[in-house]
């Protein structure tokens, strides 16, 4: 149980609710503890806690143009890793030709988003047809292949020697967001039966973020049945269906999908804008002292940010205020946006990430600058 030392106290001109019904002129800034999940404080200030003039040093914000970045290879070990700690891996891949070969990660669980493209998924529980927007989890250990009819673009996320799972959705119940049931599992269907030949067959294993190769005499995706719940599975955005609410603009946590050792990946999906005329209709301002952000652009017109397209990714390294750029926060203010259009893949990690080579060569260095107001 953690003792923490909280009391709630007002003090000044403050708003009775948070997110919702500011002070006249003045700007919300949360300060709180574990993510969004702890005490909280919230602040109200007289000028845009971001509405700095200048910002050097290593905790600036990041911006990284992934369509910049060639990560084409038959192998997802050829990928091009951006992000990296010890419960994690970031990197992107795209796989133009069927796989020659089958890849096992003995590092920790997969988890994919296709991004772009369609194609068909074998591994050890079966077949998949996958399309642009699936998630697909691969329990560590798996064998798999992918054999794509339109290249597949894929963000890959590692949990480094731990598993994903889904979050404990509490107050609102397990069929909430998305229902347990709509998970996909892959089937031993014609397709997985047809490929089982006696063709040699390599299995690039990574283990020790290094990589071995075992060579058979049979193609390995040999099953012919299986039962257990250590298995694959597949959601796409399109069947997540998020948390609202009219008069309060949630938390990012309220959109969570997955969670490991470390880290947790929340997707944001369209949905309707907060009518409430004095609710918030952008993220609030907020530090985020315990946890570095990742954002990753998939599809649409992503409303709390300004010049940023599909493709692209965001870094808020753990200790600064952060928020909506000054255009969207007008926006929001004015009413106009009825509903979101953007759909985005959010990681939060509770360990900094290293910044890897790949990511620095397509940073945009003007992205900083973004906050500041004319």
């Amino acid at each position: 149980m953690k003792n923490w030392i909280n009391f709630p106290r007002v003090e000044g001109d403050t708003s009775r609710q948070a997110h919702a019904d500011f002070p006249d002129d003045t700007f919300e800034r949360e300060m709180g503890k574990e993510g969004f999940f702890g005490p909280a404080t919230h602040f109200y200030h007289r000028h845009p806690p971001t509405g700095w003039t200048d910002f050097q040093g290593p905790l600036r914000p990041h911006a990284f143009d992934s369509t910049r970045m060639a990560h084409s290879g038959n192998s997802p070990w050829d990928h091009k890793p951006i992000l990296k700690n010890c419960d994690s891996l970031v990197a992107l891949w795209t796989c133009r030709e069927a796989m020659d070969h089958l890849v096992r990660n003995a590092d920790g669980d997969q988890l994919l988003f296709v991004h772009n493209g369609r194609g068909h998924l074998f591994c050890d529980f079966g077949h998949l047809e996958i399309r642009d927007g699936d998630y697909i989890v691969l329990p560590r250990g798996t064998l798999w292949r992918l054999e794509p009819e339109e290249p597949l673009e894929l963000l890959m996320m590692e949990a480094t020697g731990s598993h994903f799972q889904l979050p404990d959705k509490g107050l609102v119940g397990p069929h909430a967001i998305f229902d347990p049931a709509m998970l996909d599992v892959p089937a031993m269907d014609e397709p997985f039966r047809a490929q089982q030949t006696d063709d040699a067959w390599q299995v690039k294993v990574k283990a020790r973020q290094q990589i071995s190769t075992i060579t058979y005499p049979f193609n390995p995706l040999d099953a012919v049945g299986w039962k257990g719940d250590n298995l694959a599975c597949r959601i796409n955005w399109r069947d997540i269906r998020p948390l609202m609410s009219h008069r309060y603009h949630l938390p990012p946590s309220a959109h969570t999908t997955f969670v490991a050792r470390g880290f947790v990946v929340c997707t944001f999906a369209p949905r309707p804008i907060e009518s409430d005329p004095g609710a918030l209709k952008v993220p609030f301002f907020h530090n985020n002292d315990d946890f570095d952000e990742l954002i990753f652009y998939h599809r649409g017109d992503f409303f709390s940010r300004d010049n940023i397209h599909p493709g692209m990714l965001t870094l808020h390294p753990m200790g600064f205020t952060h928020g909506p750029h000054p255009k969207a926060f007008a926006a929001g203010a004015g009413h106009a946006k009825k509903k979101t259009d953007e759909v985005a893949v959010m990681l939060d990690s509770r360990t900094p990430w290293d910044i890897l080579p790949d990511a620095h060569a397509v940073e945009l260095p003007g992205y900083v600058d973004s906050w500041k107001t004319e």
